[in-house]
């Protein structure tokens, strides 16, 4: 029986569980992004219509330019972390390879009892 092919196919199970619990929490993070700028829009809008007074017009487009930026940064940290995960992917499947040439080259015997 070999205990390092067990090991290893444990080993890359956890790894590829692992790189999918960070793309949704990436995506995840993307849509808490969106959700703030919609927000900070709704904010605009409802200013807009609740007071037609011209000294509230200097608020409102603070709340859409927020909310821009809200948006844009979300972006931006979304193909961010992409790119960085896709780096991290690759890397891991350099190390499984590694991992199981001196897994397989070593023999491991249990003992019996």
């Amino acid at each position: 029986m070999k205990i390092p092919d067990q090991v290893n196919k444990d080993l890359i199970l956890r790894e590829k569980l692992a790189l999918q619990r960070t793309v949704l929490a990436n995506q995840s993070t993307f849509l808490s992004f969106l959700r703030t700028s919609m927000y900070f829009l709704m904010a605009g809008l409802t200013i807009q219509n609740l007071f037609s007074n011209a000294n509230y017009i200097v608020f409102e487009i603070i709340l859409f330019v927020v909310s821009g930026l809200v948006l844009i940064l979300g972006i931006f940290n979304y193909f961010r972390h992409k790119t960085s995960s896709k780096t991290a992917k690759s890397t891991l499947v350099i190390i499984n390879r590694n991992i199981s040439r001196r897994i397989n080259s070593q023999t491991v015997f249990l003992p019996q009892s």
